[in-house]
């Protein structure tokens, strides 16, 4: 039996950056990882002999502030001097361009509305990231810390003045279709402007609720939303972050997993005193902190035996249905689309809106879309080591794929279904089929496999207007802390939600320490 101060379950990038800072407040930290190494969905690793992929390809949502926490810049991180360019792709359009606030390919009236509709979207960023940074007070709390993050948060709004915060409470939780479709004609550009506010997540276009929330919370990032690929791509993010946690003093193990959070049990109530591991060792602590997702934190390794009925029933009850997969295809050479000059940036494979709601459609009812939407990169033209030299490889998030298939994941469905989304990148590329080496598709019943992450939900529990700010994942736990003393979240599950951002990792760590 050892001890320590605190234990992390769970390596990926919230799991880390909560290790690190605790650890540089003067707290011993161990930190626990399943897999042979570090990163979680940001892991790179050889899908055929010489490529390496990871599901999360770039940033974005990760902000200055856990930057500058962590000192990254002096473990090697460089976030990039360039942007991507995202890219609408059609059959039936010529490609439309965005970088930034600007705009090429698209007619003269969406060209004009494209630099206000921007601007409009990051001023509206701006008054909302000191809140995704903060704990959510708890429902009915009056303190004067709960009064004052709220009183931040009207103070923000009320400055925007009284146009800007009267157009804020009326999209704000608009579905994406109705935004864009009040700006734009273009079909194809409204479908690549709806894709950040919808990826990831268990809506369409037209689905009413946190669409909007969510693309101005992915805003807040180093670049206001720009999807950028660290300068040595995800390998060196990752490396920087376990080198932050190392020279902090973090011991990192890998390869083990944790079998069970202890609880124990006293006149005072119950306690969480340390964790069971893999290998039957027993860890004490005087706290254990999980970056797992909520339902495998409580239903799996805590046990409902140790939770009151209507808690567990709350956790039960999340949504957590992954509809991402994730293609690679490795490459015998650089394939070229139709109308391009080189495939750089993201390129998205959604010609109209109505197709995103079409394969939506089909998904929630847990079939496979006759027409997949994606969302291409290739990842090698920004990290040419990935690849053997001149070969590349294709990465692309494919949406609506069902993690709970209503025929079920067989290899022939698999193969059906890469043949297909190959097939499909070639009406874009013609003869790409030609240059793929090799595939591999990951569906969300995969990366719940491979990963632990509870059905494939990329934000561990979806982010919608009843599981998010103080009911994210439900009250009771909103605030990092758990009904078991000594037991907190710090993961996607937690506030403000997933993607690649530190912030429930950060958040957690502060809450902890204050």
């Amino acid at each position: 039996m050892s001890s320590t101060d605190t234990i992390i379950i769970g390596g990926g990038h919230n799991g880390l950056i909560c290790a690190t800072l605790l650890a540089k407040a003067g707290q011993k930290v161990m930190l626990v990882e399943a897999g042979e190494s570090l990163g979680g969905l940001a892991r790179p690793r050889e899908f055929h002999p010489g490529f390496k992929a990871s599901v999360a390809q770039t940033l974005y949502a990760l902000p200055k502030s856990v930057i500058n926490a962590l000192d990254l810049g002096q473990h090697g991180f460089i976030p990039s001097n360039e942007t991507l360019t995202t890219t609408a792709l059609s059959l039936n359009e010529p490609p439309v361009t965005l970088a930034g606030s600007t705009i090429a390919g698209a007619c003269e009236a969406d060209t004009a509305a494209f630099t206000g509709y921007k601007q409009q979207l990051a001023v509206f960023s701006r008054a909302l990231a000191p809140f995704w940074s903060k704990t959510m007070p708890r429902i009915g709390a009056t303190g004067l810390q709960d009064l004052m993050t709220f009183g931040h948060l009207g103070l923000n709004i009320r400055k925007l003045g009284k146009a800007d915060m009267l157009e804020f409470f009326r999209v704000a939780t608009l579905p994406m279709r109705d935004l864009v479709d009040e700006h734009f004609t273009g079909e194809s550009l409204k479908a690549a402007l709806c894709w950040d506010g919808v990826l990831g997540s268990q809506l369409a276009p037209r689905s009413p609720n946190q669409g909007v929330l969510t693309l101005l919370n992915r805003m807040a990032g180093h670049w206001e939303g720009e999807h950028y690929a660290p300068v040595g791509g995800m390998t060196a993010f990752i490396d920087a972050l376990a080198s932050a946690a190392t020279a902090a003093g973090v011991t990192l193990r890998t390869g083990t997993s944790v079998t069970q959070i202890t609880i124990t049990g006293s006149e005072q109530g119950q306690r969480c005193s340390g964790v069971k591991l893999d290998n039957d060792e027993i860890v004490t602590s005087e706290r254990v902190i999980s970056s797992a997702d909520p339902k495998t934190t409580f239903l799996k390794l805590v046990g409902p035996r140790h939770l009151e009925i209507e808690f567990s029933n709350r956790i039960r009850r999340l949504r957590s249905k992954g509809y991402v997969a994730k293609l690679h295809l490795a490459l015998s050479d650089l394939p070229k689309f139709t109308g391009l000059e080189t495939p750089s940036g993201r390129l998205i494979l959604a010609p109209s809106m109505d197709t995103i709601e079409f394969a939506w459609d089909a998904a929630k009812y847990g079939e496979l879309p006759e027409l997949p939407v994606m969302e291409v990169s290739l990842p090698t033209l920004t990290t040419p080591g990935d690849a053997p030299t001149g070969q590349h490889i294709l990465s692309a998030n494919v949406m609506y794929i069902p993690g709970e298939l209503k025929e079920g994941w067989t290899d022939t469905v698999r193969k059906k279904l890469t043949a297909q989304l190959i097939a499909q990148l070639d009406g874009y590329a013609p003869g790409i089929k030609a240059l793929v080496l090799d595939s591999e598709l990951l569906t969300p019943d995969d990366l719940q496999q491979q990963f632990g992450v509870w059905g494939g939900h990329w934000h561990h529990i979806e982010p919608a207007i009843d599981q998010l700010l103080m009911m994210r994942p439900t009250y009771e736990a909103a605030q990092y802390a758990t009904p078991i003393d000594g037991l907190y979240l710090c993961g996607a599950g937690s506030h403000p939600a997933g993607d690649i951002s530190g912030n429930p990792g950060r958040n957690a760590a502060r809450e902890i320490l204050s």
